[in-house]
């Protein structure tokens, strides 16, 4: 049975599409069979991935609408073991039609069911915001990775995402886990970026994953290609940050 990974935080510019692409794009490559599903009306972590956008048949929003099952979704990358339901910007329309259905922060759940067994991690990019498809992403789920970027008011807004969090865990979805705080874009040289290091550890002892993102020009540049990191630039430091998350995420999880 696969397990279910939200990438969520309502922050815009904190890495959630780059973790997104780039771990799961890790993932693959150490052999596991890994789909990534991009719940973002932005739709980066589909570009990223080289998918034409403006193309798109079949994409998140029609699996989230069940107008289409998800297995119908899937479109295989040009990353090894990684496959994506794609977005497209209509799925903007998504979270005003879902509002008056039933069981409208279950219909991801739903529509998940039927592929859940075929992939050994199902990630889901989720977008800056704590709106109805993002509650879908974290219903879905059965953990969430909350990236928070090493930079000034990195806590702001931490707190709002942890409270919706445990609301969702006692209305909709008690499982739900906290996989990790993710540190991004740390910049060695900045005293800011350190100390916003020592100050999530000593909030969140328990909670922060050791690999920490660092700031990184080739992991900037590998989307504009329509590639993760790893394909782009295997020897850059960003491909070795996203390679060591990706080998503490397998072990977190006994694999």
């Amino acid at each position: 049975m696969g397990k279910i990974i939200a990438i969520a935080n309502q922050k815009g510019g904190v890495g959630k599409t780059t973790t997104s692409i780039n771990l799961a794009a890790s993932i693959g490559i150490l052999e596991k069979k890994t789909l990534l599903i991009d719940a973002d009306p932005q739709a980066n972590a589909s570009s990223g991935l080289g998918i034409d956008i403006d193309n798109l048949e079949i994409g998140t929003y029609e699996v989230l609408e069940h107008e289409s099952p998800a297995k119908k979704a899937i479109l295989p990358t040009n990353s090894p073991n990684l496959d994506i339901i794609a977005a497209h910007v209509d799925l903007v329309a998504a979270e005003i039609e879902l509002v008056d259905s039933e069981q409208r922060e279950y219909m991801l759940k739903t529509a998940l069911q039927e592929i859940k067994e075929e992939y050994d991690y199902i990630f889901i990019d989720c977008a800056p915001s704590l709106g109805l498809i993002t509650l879908n992403a974290l219903t879905a789920a059965d953990s969430v990775i909350i990236p928070i970027q090493c930079e000034y008011f990195a806590l702001e807004g931490l707190g709002k995402l942890l409270n919706t969090i445990k609301s969702i865990q006692q209305l909709h979805n008690p499982n739900l886990d906290i996989e990790g705080l993710l540190l991004t874009m740390f910049d060695a040289r900045l005293r800011l970026s350190n100390q916003v290091v020592e100050e999530v550890r000593s909030h969140f002892p328990q909670m922060v994953f050791d690999t920490i993102i660092q700031r990184n020009v080739r992991v900037s540049e590998a989307p504009s290609y329509g590639e993760s990191i790893i394909k782009y630039d295997a020897a850059s430091r960003g491909a070795e940050n996203y390679l060591a998350l990706a080998q503490e995420f397998l072990k977190k999880n006994n694999q």
